[in-house]
């Protein structure tokens, strides 16, 4: 029974007309218990992050600079959200909720986080609606704490995994791969340890062999354990993406990556990622997918 992090924080309050669809924290676990895929038992509501966790990761400066609110105004608007005390206690809950998911996939398989995948967020900087990289901190902490020796990041958002990248550009403990548009932002793209550049338009045939491809490639760095961004923004109904998969190619995405993992005995966590189309329920829909295939395969 996968675990899932989730806090009423994750549904921050933004000004009217923003284009975050914050809406779909609140409605991912509640159609997931609707249908009777999950139970409440499996939401859990995680701490804030310790400083000494997001210092494993962030530089002392910046996270001093969100800490105290103090971060330049020009920094907010490369992030995308006003910094307030709200803000920050949000995104510490979701880069401890994928701690704490790790811990329990690395004993049950699987565990999920119904936010997350702030992979914009750098070593000094954060940017595309990311303050604090979740899942660099959760493997910061695994490494730290000896629970893991080699890890590997399948990050296929449809936007590059830039800040991650940055992150472990000098870990070799840790292998980053990232599927994403070529000509999305961010547009200044970071080197990750296999990157795979997809052309606008890419159909579901194409992108799975990409991805069907390259995952044979990442069993050579041995990973003991996955982190796995999984998000919905590669649909062609998505007002960012620019590539054209269906939700079936979407669902289809998602059983080669949880049985990678499932095959291969490596346990994974799992961060929703980003998901920008029009109608909120196909963004909801989507990422439900991604809890059903994930729990089922790991089941």
């Amino acid at each position: 029974m996968g675990r899932i992090a989730w806090h009423p924080l994750f549904a921050h309050p933004l000004p009217e007309g923003h284009r975050f669809p914050m809406l779909k924290y609140e409605l991912i676990p509640e159609q997931l218990m609707h249908e009777g895929v999950i139970t409440r038992k499996q939401l859990f509501e995680p701490a804030p992050a310790s400083e000494e966790s997001v210092l494993l990761t962030h530089e002392a400066g910046y996270w001093a600079q969100l800490r105290d609110l103090t971060l330049p105004a020009r920094a907010q608007r490369r992030i995308g959200f006003p910094l307030t005390g709200q803000l920050l206690e949000r995104e510490l809950r979701i880069a401890q909720g994928t701690i704490d998911g790790a811990i329990f996939a690395q004993s049950n398989g699987i565990a999920f986080n119904v936010a997350g995948g702030t992979h914009h967020a750098g070593s000094n900087w954060g940017e595309g609606f990311c303050l604090l990289n979740d899942q660099a901190i959760a493997a910061n902490y695994l490494l730290n704490k000896g629970l893991s020796q080699r890890i590997l990041i399948i990050d296929l958002d449809v936007h590059q995994g830039n800040g991650t990248a940055e992150i472990f550009e000098k870990e070799d403990r840790v292998f980053t791969f990232s599927m994403h548009g070529e000509k999305n932002f961010p547009f200044r793209k970071e080197v990750s340890n296999l990157d795979i550049p997809l052309e606008d338009g890419l159909k579901d045939d194409q992108f799975l062999r990409k991805l069907e491809a390259a995952l044979p490639e990442l069993l050579k760095h041995q990973p003991d354990f996955v982190f796995y961004l999984s998000g919905v923004d590669v649909l062609e109904s998505d007002k960012l993406g620019k590539l054209a998969l269906s939700k079936e190619g979407c669902k289809a995405r998602d059983k080669v990556v949880f049985a990678f993992c499932k095959d291969n005995n490596l346990p994974v966590q799992v961060s929703m990622g980003g998901g920008y189309s029009p109608n909120i329920r196909d963004i909801v829909e989507a990422h439900c997918h991604t809890f059903k295939i994930g729990l089922d395969i790991f089941e």
